[in-house]
Protein backbone atom coordinates (compact mmCIF):
# COMPACT_ATOMS: atom_id res chain seq x y z
CA UNK A 1 0.00 0.00 0.00
CA UNK A 2 1.43 3.23 -1.18
CA UNK A 3 1.29 6.19 1.07
CA UNK A 4 0.44 9.86 1.13
CA UNK A 5 0.77 12.68 4.01
CA UNK A 6 -2.13 13.34 5.85
CA UNK A 7 -2.41 17.24 5.78
CA UNK A 8 0.77 19.65 6.06
CA UNK A 9 1.92 18.26 9.70
CA UNK A 10 0.20 14.75 9.73
CA UNK A 11 1.69 12.10 9.65
CA UNK A 12 2.18 9.68 6.63
CA UNK A 13 -1.13 7.31 6.02
CA UNK A 14 -2.12 4.51 3.73
CA UNK A 15 -3.18 6.48 0.26
CA UNK A 16 -6.46 4.63 1.04
CA UNK A 17 -8.42 4.84 4.04
CA UNK A 18 -11.11 2.93 5.62
CA UNK A 19 -14.79 4.51 6.01
CA UNK A 20 -15.95 2.79 8.75
CA UNK A 21 -19.65 4.16 9.36
CA UNK A 22 -21.10 0.51 7.73
CA UNK A 23 -19.60 -0.62 11.14
CA UNK A 24 -23.27 0.85 12.37
CA UNK A 25 -25.37 -0.43 10.55
CA UNK A 26 -26.00 2.31 7.84
CA UNK A 27 -25.60 -0.09 4.99
CA UNK A 28 -27.64 -3.06 6.70
CA UNK A 29 -27.18 -5.27 9.44
CA UNK A 30 -23.67 -6.26 10.76
CA UNK A 31 -21.97 -7.70 14.34
CA UNK A 32 -18.71 -7.41 16.03
CA UNK A 33 -17.27 -10.58 14.48
CA UNK A 34 -17.58 -9.43 11.24
CA UNK A 35 -16.58 -6.09 11.34
CA UNK A 36 -13.33 -7.35 13.32
CA UNK A 37 -12.78 -9.47 10.40
CA UNK A 38 -12.87 -6.20 7.99
CA UNK A 39 -10.36 -4.49 10.11
CA UNK A 40 -8.14 -7.53 9.78
CA UNK A 41 -8.17 -7.32 6.41
CA UNK A 42 -7.31 -3.90 6.22
CA UNK A 43 -4.48 -4.11 8.72
CA UNK A 44 -3.40 -7.15 6.32
CA UNK A 45 -3.84 -4.85 3.30
CA UNK A 46 -1.60 -1.96 4.71
CA UNK A 47 -4.72 0.14 5.16
CA UNK A 48 -3.74 1.67 8.48
CA UNK A 49 -5.98 4.92 8.38
CA UNK A 50 -9.55 4.59 9.76
CA UNK A 51 -12.33 7.28 9.35
CA UNK A 52 -15.55 7.16 11.78
CA UNK A 53 -17.22 9.81 13.85
CA UNK A 54 -19.39 9.72 17.26
CA UNK A 55 -22.70 9.89 14.83
CA UNK A 56 -22.70 6.07 13.61
CA UNK A 57 -24.71 4.32 15.92
CA UNK A 58 -24.41 6.80 19.20
CA UNK A 59 -20.36 5.35 19.59
CA UNK A 60 -20.69 1.88 18.05
CA UNK A 61 -18.47 2.13 15.06
CA UNK A 62 -16.01 4.03 17.60
CA UNK A 63 -16.39 1.22 20.68
CA UNK A 64 -15.84 -1.57 17.36
CA UNK A 65 -12.60 0.18 16.54
CA UNK A 66 -11.45 0.26 20.34
CA UNK A 67 -12.32 -3.19 20.88
CA UNK A 68 -10.59 -4.47 17.92
CA UNK A 69 -7.07 -2.54 19.22
CA UNK A 70 -7.50 -3.86 22.88
CA UNK A 71 -7.75 -7.30 21.33
CA UNK A 72 -5.48 -7.15 18.81
CA UNK A 73 -2.87 -5.04 20.39
CA UNK A 74 -2.68 -3.02 17.60
CA UNK A 75 -3.62 0.57 16.24
CA UNK A 76 -4.91 2.24 13.61
CA UNK A 77 -4.38 6.03 12.91
CA UNK A 78 -7.82 7.33 13.12
CA UNK A 79 -9.52 10.25 12.20
CA UNK A 80 -13.24 10.86 14.00
CA UNK A 81 -15.81 13.39 13.96
CA UNK A 82 -18.34 15.42 16.56
CA UNK A 83 -20.60 18.13 16.27
CA UNK A 84 -24.05 16.75 15.77
CA UNK A 85 -25.93 16.55 19.01
CA UNK A 86 -26.75 13.06 19.49
CA UNK A 87 -30.69 11.63 19.99
CA UNK A 88 -31.83 15.36 18.77
CA UNK A 89 -33.46 16.80 15.56
CA UNK A 90 -32.06 16.01 12.33
CA UNK A 91 -29.56 19.23 11.62
CA UNK A 92 -29.29 20.11 15.81
CA UNK A 93 -25.68 20.66 15.39
CA UNK A 94 -23.55 22.34 18.59
CA UNK A 95 -20.04 23.48 17.31
CA UNK A 96 -19.08 25.13 21.25
CA UNK A 97 -16.67 24.56 22.96
CA UNK A 98 -18.02 22.78 25.88
CA UNK A 99 -19.58 20.22 22.99
CA UNK A 100 -16.84 19.42 21.15
CA UNK A 101 -14.47 18.74 23.76
CA UNK A 102 -17.23 16.45 25.37
CA UNK A 103 -17.32 15.13 22.02
CA UNK A 104 -13.70 14.42 21.37
CA UNK A 105 -13.35 13.12 24.88
CA UNK A 106 -16.23 10.71 24.46
CA UNK A 107 -14.86 9.42 21.11
CA UNK A 108 -11.24 8.36 23.05
CA UNK A 109 -13.18 6.62 25.58
CA UNK A 110 -14.55 4.58 23.15
CA UNK A 111 -11.36 4.33 21.33
CA UNK A 112 -9.42 3.35 23.78
CA UNK A 113 -6.50 6.09 22.96
CA UNK A 114 -5.84 9.39 24.70
CA UNK A 115 -5.35 11.32 21.24
CA UNK A 116 -6.34 10.81 17.64
CA UNK A 117 -4.56 11.72 14.32
CA UNK A 118 -7.67 14.13 13.07
CA UNK A 119 -10.75 15.54 14.50
CA UNK A 120 -13.40 16.73 12.04
CA UNK A 121 -16.46 19.10 12.56
CA UNK A 122 -19.14 16.88 11.35
CA UNK A 123 -21.66 19.46 10.71
CA UNK A 124 -21.53 23.27 10.81
CA UNK A 125 -23.54 25.08 13.54
CA UNK A 126 -24.45 27.97 11.82
CA UNK A 127 -24.74 30.00 14.25
CA UNK A 128 -20.96 29.93 15.64
CA UNK A 129 -18.64 31.68 13.42
CA UNK A 130 -16.22 29.13 11.46
CA UNK A 131 -13.36 31.40 12.78
CA UNK A 132 -14.52 31.00 16.26
CA UNK A 133 -14.78 27.15 15.69
CA UNK A 134 -11.69 27.13 14.40
CA UNK A 135 -10.24 29.18 17.53
CA UNK A 136 -11.65 26.70 19.57
CA UNK A 137 -10.37 23.35 17.45
CA UNK A 138 -6.99 25.18 17.89
CA UNK A 139 -7.22 24.86 21.36
CA UNK A 140 -7.89 21.67 21.72
CA UNK A 141 -5.24 20.61 19.34
CA UNK A 142 -2.71 22.34 21.45
CA UNK A 143 -3.86 20.41 24.37
CA UNK A 144 -2.13 17.25 22.26
CA UNK A 145 -5.91 15.46 21.85
CA UNK A 146 -5.71 15.38 18.62
CA UNK A 147 -3.05 15.99 15.92
CA UNK A 148 -4.82 17.56 13.35
CA UNK A 149 -8.05 19.11 12.68
CA UNK A 150 -10.72 19.47 9.87
CA UNK A 151 -14.54 20.18 8.29
CA UNK A 152 -17.26 17.93 6.71
CA UNK A 153 -19.12 19.32 3.71
CA UNK A 154 -17.75 22.38 3.84
CA UNK A 155 -17.62 24.94 0.97
CA UNK A 156 -13.94 26.52 -0.49
CA UNK A 157 -15.28 29.43 0.95
CA UNK A 158 -15.41 28.61 4.57
CA UNK A 159 -12.16 26.24 3.99
CA UNK A 160 -10.22 30.33 3.74
CA UNK A 161 -11.93 31.60 6.65
CA UNK A 162 -10.98 29.28 8.81
CA UNK A 163 -7.42 28.80 7.19
CA UNK A 164 -6.81 32.70 8.36
CA UNK A 165 -6.86 31.52 11.63
CA UNK A 166 -5.07 28.51 11.97
CA UNK A 167 -4.14 25.46 9.70
CA UNK A 168 -6.72 23.28 8.78
CA UNK A 169 -5.50 19.51 8.06
CA UNK A 170 -8.35 18.09 6.25
CA UNK A 171 -12.07 18.97 4.47
CA UNK A 172 -13.84 15.42 3.76
CA UNK A 173 -16.86 15.41 1.12
CA UNK A 174 -17.95 13.32 -0.71
CA UNK A 175 -16.46 12.71 -4.33
CA UNK A 176 -16.55 9.80 -6.81
CA UNK A 177 -16.93 9.10 -10.33
CA UNK A 178 -20.38 10.13 -10.01
CA UNK A 179 -20.63 13.49 -7.07
CA UNK A 180 -18.26 16.04 -9.07
CA UNK A 181 -18.83 19.25 -7.15
CA UNK A 182 -15.57 19.40 -5.20
CA UNK A 183 -13.95 20.37 -8.74
CA UNK A 184 -15.74 23.63 -8.33
CA UNK A 185 -13.32 24.96 -5.85
CA UNK A 186 -12.31 22.21 -2.90
CA UNK A 187 -9.80 20.68 -4.13
CA UNK A 188 -8.27 23.64 -5.81
CA UNK A 189 -8.73 24.97 -2.61
CA UNK A 190 -7.15 22.19 -0.51
CA UNK A 191 -3.98 22.01 -2.98
CA UNK A 192 -3.88 25.65 -2.43
CA UNK A 193 -3.54 25.73 1.36
CA UNK A 194 -1.90 22.39 1.85
CA UNK A 195 -4.84 20.77 3.41
CA UNK A 196 -5.39 17.20 2.29
CA UNK A 197 -8.59 16.19 0.59
CA UNK A 198 -10.39 12.98 1.83
CA UNK A 199 -13.53 12.27 0.13
CA UNK A 200 -15.91 9.54 1.29
CA UNK A 201 -18.38 7.27 -0.59
CA UNK A 202 -15.77 6.79 -3.95
CA UNK A 203 -17.68 4.29 -4.45
CA UNK A 204 -21.19 5.42 -4.85
CA UNK A 205 -22.86 4.24 -1.96
CA UNK A 206 -21.75 0.93 -3.53
CA UNK A 207 -23.01 1.57 -7.18
CA UNK A 208 -19.80 1.70 -8.67
CA UNK A 209 -18.61 -2.28 -7.77
CA UNK A 210 -19.03 -5.70 -10.15
CA UNK A 211 -22.72 -6.11 -9.09
CA UNK A 212 -25.85 -4.48 -9.79
CA UNK A 213 -27.35 -3.39 -7.00
CA UNK A 214 -31.36 -3.73 -5.93
CA UNK A 215 -32.85 -0.89 -4.66
CA UNK A 216 -35.82 -3.21 -3.96
CA UNK A 217 -33.37 -5.58 -1.39
CA UNK A 218 -32.37 -2.13 0.59
CA UNK A 219 -33.76 -2.31 4.27
CA UNK A 220 -35.96 -0.03 5.86
CA UNK A 221 -32.77 2.17 7.42
CA UNK A 222 -30.71 1.65 4.75
CA UNK A 223 -29.05 4.96 3.95
CA UNK A 224 -29.58 4.59 0.39
CA UNK A 225 -33.71 3.71 0.45
CA UNK A 226 -34.63 7.61 0.04
CA UNK A 227 -31.50 8.55 -1.64
CA UNK A 228 -32.84 9.86 -4.86
CA UNK A 229 -30.08 8.51 -7.08
CA UNK A 230 -31.32 5.54 -6.10
CA UNK A 231 -34.83 5.48 -7.13
CA UNK A 232 -36.76 4.47 -10.20
CA UNK A 233 -35.77 5.91 -13.18
CA UNK A 234 -32.87 7.93 -11.86
CA UNK A 235 -31.15 4.10 -10.56
CA UNK A 236 -31.89 2.37 -13.93
CA UNK A 237 -30.42 5.37 -16.00
CA UNK A 238 -27.48 5.24 -13.24
CA UNK A 239 -27.28 1.70 -13.51
CA UNK A 240 -26.86 1.76 -16.90
CA UNK A 241 -23.70 3.92 -17.13
CA UNK A 242 -22.29 1.92 -14.32
CA UNK A 243 -22.37 -1.07 -16.49
CA UNK A 244 -20.12 0.35 -19.23
CA UNK A 245 -17.52 1.90 -16.90
CA UNK A 246 -18.12 -1.63 -15.28
CA UNK A 247 -16.74 -2.91 -19.06
CA UNK A 248 -14.10 -0.78 -19.20
CA UNK A 249 -12.11 -1.81 -15.95
CA UNK A 250 -12.40 -5.48 -16.51
CA UNK A 251 -10.83 -5.11 -19.98
CA UNK A 252 -8.34 -3.30 -18.51
CA UNK A 253 -7.54 -6.26 -15.58
CA UNK A 254 -9.27 -4.13 -12.59
CA UNK A 255 -12.31 -4.53 -10.67
CA UNK A 256 -14.81 -1.84 -11.16
CA UNK A 257 -14.83 -0.80 -7.47
CA UNK A 258 -10.34 -0.40 -7.58
CA UNK A 259 -10.98 1.61 -11.07
CA UNK A 260 -13.10 3.75 -9.11
CA UNK A 261 -10.44 4.52 -6.04
CA UNK A 262 -7.93 4.36 -8.05
CA UNK A 263 -9.58 7.31 -10.31
CA UNK A 264 -9.63 9.53 -6.66
CA UNK A 265 -6.43 8.79 -6.42
CA UNK A 266 -5.10 10.29 -9.90
CA UNK A 267 -6.64 13.24 -9.32
CA UNK A 268 -4.15 14.54 -6.93
CA UNK A 269 -1.81 13.44 -4.22
CA UNK A 270 -3.48 15.41 -1.80
CA UNK A 271 -6.55 13.04 -2.02
CA UNK A 272 -6.90 9.91 0.40
CA UNK A 273 -10.29 8.34 -0.58
CA UNK A 274 -11.75 6.27 2.20
CA UNK A 275 -14.11 3.75 0.91
CA UNK A 276 -16.45 2.00 3.21
CA UNK A 277 -17.63 -1.93 3.57
CA UNK A 278 -18.98 -4.20 5.90
CA UNK A 279 -17.54 -7.17 4.64
CA UNK A 280 -13.74 -8.28 3.78
CA UNK A 281 -14.39 -9.76 0.53
CA UNK A 282 -15.57 -6.31 -0.60
CA UNK A 283 -12.69 -4.57 1.08
CA UNK A 284 -10.48 -7.23 -1.24
CA UNK A 285 -11.90 -5.86 -4.07
CA UNK A 286 -10.46 -2.37 -4.12
CA UNK A 287 -7.37 -2.55 -1.48
CA UNK A 288 -4.79 -2.78 -4.44
CA UNK A 289 -6.28 0.67 -6.00
CA UNK A 290 -2.72 2.55 -4.90
CA UNK A 291 -0.93 0.68 -6.97
CA UNK A 292 -3.18 1.01 -10.60
CA UNK A 293 -1.48 3.61 -12.49
CA UNK A 294 -3.44 5.25 -15.64
CA UNK A 295 -2.31 6.13 -19.02
CA UNK A 296 -3.66 9.64 -20.71
CA UNK A 297 -5.93 6.81 -23.21
CA UNK A 298 -7.53 5.48 -19.88
CA UNK A 299 -8.35 8.90 -18.37
CA UNK A 300 -9.92 9.76 -21.83
CA UNK A 301 -12.11 6.48 -21.94
CA UNK A 302 -13.19 7.18 -18.60
CA UNK A 303 -14.27 11.08 -19.42
CA UNK A 304 -15.90 9.33 -22.32
CA UNK A 305 -17.60 6.76 -20.29
CA UNK A 306 -18.75 8.78 -17.23
CA UNK A 307 -18.69 12.90 -18.16
CA UNK A 308 -19.32 15.11 -15.27
CA UNK A 309 -22.86 15.36 -14.90
CA UNK A 310 -23.89 12.00 -15.55
CA UNK A 311 -25.54 11.14 -12.85
CA UNK A 312 -29.08 11.32 -12.48
CA UNK A 313 -30.73 12.40 -9.68
CA UNK A 314 -29.30 14.47 -6.23
CA UNK A 315 -27.17 13.37 -4.11
CA UNK A 316 -28.59 13.22 -0.96
CA UNK A 317 -32.78 13.60 -0.14
CA UNK A 318 -33.57 16.80 1.14
CA UNK A 319 -33.55 15.57 4.62
CA UNK A 320 -30.47 14.39 4.30
CA UNK A 321 -28.87 17.39 2.75
CA UNK A 322 -29.64 19.16 6.43
CA UNK A 323 -26.10 20.87 7.68
CA UNK A 324 -24.08 20.53 3.95
CA UNK A 325 -22.55 23.55 2.70
CA UNK A 326 -23.57 24.23 -0.73
CA UNK A 327 -21.69 25.83 -3.23
CA UNK A 328 -21.61 26.57 -6.84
Amino acid sequence: MKTRKLGQNGPDVSAIGLGCMSFAGFYGATDREVSFATLDAAWEAGIDFLDTAELYGKGLSESVIGAWQADRGKRFKIATKGGIVLGAARGTNDNSEGHLRRSIEGSLERLGVDRVELYYVHRRDWSIPIEKVTETLELIREDGLIGGFGYSEISPASLRLAGQVAHVAAVQSEYSLWSRQPELGMIQACAELGTVFVPFSPLGRGILSDMDLDPVAFGDTDFRKPNPRFIGRNFAHNMEYVRRFRVFAHRRGWTTSAAAIAWTLDQGDHLIPIPGTRTPDHLHDWAGASEIAFTDADRAEIARILPPGWAMGDRYSNAQLVGIERYC
